[in-house]
C-alpha cells in the first residue's frame, strides 16, 4: 500500500508539539492504509525527535474525528478477491493501535463528533483522550456482520457491569459523558476551547505537563444516561449467549429494553455470536496487545465469511438496510464457530 498522499495526513511539528491531522472531511475522515502507515512513520521519526515533547490527534471538519476505517476500499477488496490486501491493513492498524498505547511521549487525541471504528481505534489508546459535547463515540462494526477491533474489546471488557457487551453488540453509541463513564475518554473540554487548549499545550511552561494543561479547560459533564440503564443491561447482557440475552430483553418491561431487543434481532447471528465470545474472552487477556491479536484472528475468519462483505453492500454501498445473513438465525448458527473463529490462523506478515 501506498503511503498517504498529503490531502490525507497532515503533519506538523510547532512549539513542540507533533500534529497529526486527519484530512479526509468528504468521508467523515475515514482512515485508510496509507493514512495508518503516515501516521506510524510520523510516531516513529518523533520518538526521539527533542523538537517534539508531545502529540496531537485531531480531524480536519467539525462533524467527527473519524467514522472508522475506509470500508469501502475493504468492499472493493472482497469483490477482486483480494481479502489479503484487507488483512494486511488490519494488521498495521492494529499495530498502529499498540505503537499508540506504548508510545513514549505524551498522545493526545482530540475525538470531537464522530469517533467510530478505525476513529476509535486511533484516538482511545492514546494517555489523554478528550471528548467534547459533540463527541459520539461508538464501536458499529456488528451492523456490518463484523466484530469489534482495533483494541475496543480490550476496553469494553473493561467497562462497568455489563455496558460493554450491550455496547458491543449493539453497536450502541455513546455521548460524552458515556463516553468518560465506560472507559473510552479522560477529559470533557467543550469545543469552543479547543482553540484555547491547542494554544495552551504550545505555549506550556513545562512540557512535561499537559494534562495539568488539559485541567484548566476540563469541564463537569452531563450524567451519563448510559449509567442510569444499567440495572436491566447488567441483568439481560450477563447471559451466556445471544439467545439468552434477547430472552431475557423480552421480559424486561422497560422500553429501552425491547428496543435493544429489537435492534439486536436486524443484526447478524454469525457477526453477534462470534463477538460476544470474542468480548467474553477478552476479559481474560492482561494486556491490549494481547487483545490486539485475538481481534486479528477474528477479523481475518470474518473477512471470508458472507456476511462480511453483505453487511457492507446494504449498510454502506447499496444502503437498502436488508441485509441477507447467512445463516439467517441464531439457532442455525453452527455451535462451534466462536472456537473457530477465535482459534483461527490467519497468514503471517
Amino acid at each position: 500500500m501506498e503511503r498517504a498522499g498529503e490531502d490525507e495526513l497532515l503533519t506538523s511539528v510547532a512549539d513542540g508539539v507533533g500534529r497529526l491531522t486527519l484530512n479526509r472531511p468528504e468521508a467523515l475522515n475515514a482512515i485508510t492504509h496509507g493514512m495508518v502507515l503516515g501516521i506510524r512513520d510520523a510516531l516513529d521519526r518523533w520518538r526521539d525527535d527533542p523538537e517534539v515533547s508531545l502529540v496531537l490527534l485531531d480531524g480536519i471538519g467539525d462533524r467527527g474525528l473519524s467514522a472508522g476505517g475506509d470500508i469501502r476500499a475493504l468492499h472493493a477488496n472482497a469483490l477482486a478477491g483480494r481479502n489479503d490486501l484487507t488483512r494486511r491493513f488490519w494488521y498495521d492498524e492494529y499495530e498502529l493501535c499498540a505503537l499508540i498505547d506504548e508510545y513514549p511521549k505524551p498522545f493526545i487525541s482530540i475525538m470531537d463528533g464522530i469517533t467510530m471504528g478505525g476513529g476509535v481505534g486511533a484516538s482511545a489508546h492514546a494517555s489523554i483522550r478528550i471528548v467534547t459535547e459533540r463527541s459520539r463515540v461508538a464501536m458499529p462494526e456488528t451492523r456490518i456482520g463484523f466484530n469489534p477491533d482495533v483494541g475496543a474489546t480490550y476496553l469494553l471488557a473493561r467497562a462497568p457491569g455489563e455496558l460493554g457487551t450491550y455496547l458491543a453488540l449493539n453497536a450502541a453509541t455513546m455521548t460524552a459523558s458515556d463516553a468518560l463513564a465506560c472507559g473510552f475518554a479522560d477529559y470533557y473540554v467543550p469545543s469552543d476551547r479547543l482553540p484555547h487548549l491547542y494554544q495552551a499545550l504550545g505555549e506550556r511552561a513545562d512540557p512535561g505537563s499537559p494534562a495539568e494543561i488539559i485541567l484548566l479547560f476540563d469541564e463537569t459533564p452531563p450524567p451519563s444516561e448510559l449509567l442510569a440503564r444499567r440495572d436491566w443491561i447488567d441483568r439481560c447482557y450477563s447471559a451466556d449467549s445471544v439467545a439468552d440475552i434477547l430472552e431475557r430483553l423480552g421480559s424486561e418491561s422497560d422500553r429501552d429494553a425491547g428496543q435493544a431487543a429489537n435492534d439486536l434481532t436486524r443484526l447478524s447471528p454469525l457477526g453477534l455470536t462470534v463477538s460476544l465470545a470474542a468480548l467474553r474472552s477478552a476479559r481474560q487477556l492482561d494486556t491490549l496487545r494481547a487483545s490486539l491479536e485475538q481481534e486479528y484472528r477474528v477479523s481475518s475468519w470474518l473477512a471470508d465469511q458472507p456476511d462480511w462483505i453483505e453487511g457492507i453492500r446494504a449498510q454502506v454501498i447499496d444502503k437498502d438496510r436488508k441485509p441477507r445473513w447467512m445463516p439467517s438465525t441464531l439457532a442455525t448458527v453452527p455451535a462451534n464457530v466462536s472456537n473457530v473463529a477465535l482459534n483461527h490462523q490467519p497468514p503471517r506478515h
